[in-house]
């Protein structure tokens, strides 16, 4: 752990207007290599070698090896100034799964930057040769549900030779939101409410036969279409349309008995099995209400609720 006067006075590249960060020179940290090192005992040797034979040519292949490696020491600087970076998409995940940030490059330069790399903690680097614009993905695993911010991560380089490595922080403004992990199943607390649907036929009702669908976990056996199982069509199951939809409500004070995190992770398994099975639904938390729907939008506002319950606007 960096200590906190040490962390005043780490140097970083940090996301300016419109989020974009650029790699100052000043920024910019350079150490030799295993190879740097043993590189520049080689050399040392060859000098003391040189010397105590007094050898011309040995002396030459020295000092033509050292201005090499002085030459990297710029090059090496050189791959990473004024890179710029800025934050890309970060689709929503699930507690306990990976969230993957998107990281943009540019390079403005004429000349291309190879061997430029993005590594976030311990995990393994994502390497590109930057020519342009490219997008790098860094991985990180959500624990909680919320916002979940992206840490410092380093930019680094070792281009040309390897004996060197340059390197600096970079700080953006990205977060990525973590719904609730789904709990088990729960059974339904209220009967279905069959209500006048605006949709038509495009509802899941009782009314006029619309279609066939592949079979999903949950679907009544009444439903099921033998005569294409027995024509070897596979599992099918007929839709219903018409004037009726099947609505349910998601209610936060029907899991008494459960704690925060588990009452969440309950709806969260239940906006989950009501969106496949295509039912109408609603959800109810203390001091929101959101009315049904069905569609993939009132699944995400339904499930951005549960992921940010209890969080401060």
């Amino acid at each position: 752990m960096i200590p906190p006067l040490a962390l005043r006075l780490l140097r970083r590249t940090r996301a300016g207007a419109g989020g974009r960060a650029r790699v100052a020179p000043r920024s910019i940290y350079i150490l030799p290599t295993a190879q740097g090192l043993l590189f520049a005992a080689i050399l040392l040797l060859m000098l003391i070698g040189s010397i105590n034979y007094a050898n011309n040519l040995g002396f030459l292949l020295t000092f033509l090896l050292t201005g090499l490696g002085v030459v990297a020491i710029y090059h090496t600087w050189a791959n990473l100034a004024w890179v710029e970076l800025f934050p890309g998409r970060c689709e929503p995940v699930f507690a306990g799964q990976q969230a993957h940030f998107e990281i943009r490059l540019e390079n403005r330069r004429r000349t291309p930057r190879p061997g430029i790399q993005l590594q976030l903690g311990a995990s393994d680097p994502a390497t590109c040769d930057l020519t342009g614009q490219t997008t790098l993905i860094l991985p990180l695993a959500s624990t909680r549900r919320g916002h979940l911010t992206l840490p410092r991560f380093t930019l680094s380089t070792r281009y040309p030779m390897g004996l060197l490595r340059a390197w600096t922080y970079i700080e953006l403004d990205q977060c990525c939101l973590v719904y609730p992990r789904p709990g088990p199943r729960i059974p339904a607390a209220d009967t279905p409410d069959y209500s006048r649907s605006q949709r038509g036929d495009r509802g899941v009702g009782v009314g006029d036969f619309v279609g066939l669908r592949p079979y999903r976990d949950g679907d009544s056996i009444k439903h099921i279409h033998w005569k294409a199982l027995a024509r070897e069509r596979g599992l099918l199951t007929k839709q219903f349309g018409g004037d009726r939809s099947e609505r349910r409500w998601l209610d936060w004070d029907a899991l008494a008995g459960l704690d925060t995190e588990q009452r969440l992770s309950a709806l969260c398994r239940g906006v989950i099995d009501a969106t496949q099975q295509q039912l109408e639904y609603g959800l109810r938390l203390p001091g929101t209400e959101i009315p049904p729907g069905r569609d993939p939008a009132h699944r995400q506002r339904c499930l951005r609720a549960l992921a940010l319950y209890g969080e401060q606007p």
